[in-house]
């Protein structure tokens, strides 16, 4: 078999794990999130500037200021070619109609693209069937990849590489949402959700080779096996990623600004479920396999 000890430096992909997650909680603990009106309950109008080139900046400040301080713009985003997606508190049509007469004027021509409100019991609903399809994914994939593999390290290291990936995920976004005004909304629980998926994917590959290649060869060391099957997956599941990543990229540098945030965060997922499918599940493995050796010789004892 080839061989390259990868499991050597298992405790160095711990520690860059551990440096690009710390400040991530730490930022959650700060910041938290930057939930949308999806979660929390509000407003959402998207409007269209007829002219090419429209008086005013399409702006927070600048659209605030023509608003007024009746109701607040919590953010302004554009949407495509003289578009903006302005979000605000729960208004009335009233008050959207009196939005649209305060942004139409003999220089500026308005169109209604979309208005859509929220309420914060649907919000709170939303978030609490979010969390609730993330705990049902989890205990599913658990169990099945512990049927599968007939052991329960294999399934507890999937979830928790599964886990990593998501915490390192949704930290960056709380570091976005404070730095950079990135907002958590359903397109992000997509994103997460297909981020939990991938991950798995790519390590029941890993696992699955490990599985044969310990078939193929019983008396070699576990830590030996798992290098070997390492080596012979990595290439794949390199090739595999960047036709997903390059793609993302473009979306993220090219997209519109409605689905630029969404990208970021596939594509954030893609890296690291790829990272951890390798670097982190099957690690995990080895520290558990090594922890069963050290219980059954103190048991023998």
């Amino acid at each position: 078999m080839k061989e390259f000890s990868f499991m050597r430096y298992r405790w160095l992909y711990f520690a860059i794990s551990a440096v690009v997650i710390i400040p991530g909680l730490i930022s959650l603990v700060i910041n938290g999130v930057r939930p949308s009106i999806d979660f929390t309950g509000g407003s959402l109008l998207e409007v269209r500037y007829v002219q090419s080139d429209p008086p005013i900046a399409i702006e927070r400040e600048s659209i605030q200021e023509v608003v007024g301080d009746e109701v607040e713009i919590i953010s302004v985003q554009t949407s495509g070619s003289n578009q903006a997606i302005l979000r605000m508190p729960s208004i009335t049509n009233e008050q959207k109609d009196a939005i649209l007469d305060q942004l139409d004027d003999p220089l500026t021509t308005v169109e209604q693209l979309r208005f859509e409100t929220v309420g914060p019991v649907l919000g709170k609903e939303l978030f609490q069937k979010t969390l609730l399809a993330v705990v049902i994914v989890s205990i599913g994939i658990t169990l099945y990849v512990w049927r599968q593999f007939h052991s329960a390290k294999y399934g507890v290291s999937a979830i928790l590489a599964m886990f990593h990936d998501s915490i390192v995920l949704i930290g960056l976004f709380s570091l976005f949402g404070r730095f950079l005004g990135a907002e958590v909304d359903v397109l992000f629980v997509t994103a997460l959700l297909t981020t939990l998926s991938f991950s798995v994917h790519d390590t029941i590959v890993v696992f699955d080779r490990i599985r044969e290649n310990q078939r193929k060869h019983p008396t070699l060391q576990f830590t030996t096996v798992v290098d070997a099957s390492i080596l012979e997956t990595l290439s794949r599941s390199i090739n595999n990623s960047m036709t997903i990543i390059i793609m993302l990229l473009v979306l993220v540098l090219l997209g519109g600004d409605t689905i630029r945030w969404f990208s970021v965060a596939l594509l954030v997922g893609a890296v690291t479920g790829t990272y951890s499918s390798t670097f982190i599940a099957a690690p995990l493995v080895v520290v558990w396999d090594n922890w069963q050796k050290r219980q059954k010789k103190k048991l023998a004892t």
